[in-house]
Parts: C-alpha cells; sequence; structure tokens
C-alpha cells in the first residue's frame, strides 16, 4: 500500500458482515435476538464511521503502532 492510501470502511457492508457471524443462541426469543442483531449493527456502523474520520484526519501522520493505539481506543471507549 503506498503512503497516499487511505483505508476506509463502508458501514453498512462492515455492519452486515459482522452481523453474520452472530447467530441465534438456542431457546432465545425472538425479539432479544433481534434487539441485539440491531444494538451489533449500530455499534459497528458507528465504529466504521469513527474509523473513517480518524483515517482522513489523523491516520496520514500516524504510524503503524500509534493507529493500533488510537483503534485500541475507540474501541475502549464504545464497550466501556
Amino acid at each position: 500500500m503506498a503512503k497516499n492510501d487511505k483505508i476506509t470502511l463502508d458501514p453498512a457492508k462492515f455492519a452486515a458482515a459482522i452481523l453474520g457471524g452472530n447467530a441465534q443462541y438456542p431457546d432465545e426469543e425472538n425479539k432479544l435476538y433481534i434487539k441485539r442483531q440491531l444494538t451489533l449493527y449500530l455499534e459497528a456502523t458507528l465504529l466504521a464511521q469513527d474509523f473513517n474520520k480518524l483515517e482522513e484526519s489523523q491516520f496520514d501522520m500516524a504510524k503503524a503502532q500509534q493507529r493500533e493505539n488510537v483503534l485500541s481506543k475507540i474501541i475502549e471507549h464504545r464497550y466501556h
């Protein structure tokens, strides 16, 4: 990848890919499963959007380790 190539995620496609691995639990009510799916979809979409914003504004100047630190902070912020 060239220095100027940016990584961007399609938020809808990213979220849909995440949902594909989120099977319904045995004996889980449909309503609860749908709520879990919706929550996961929204969180994945927001995470992809956050990533894209960082890519546009900061990643051009960041080194590989700095990128890992930023991504860890995004994930920590979203889930804690």
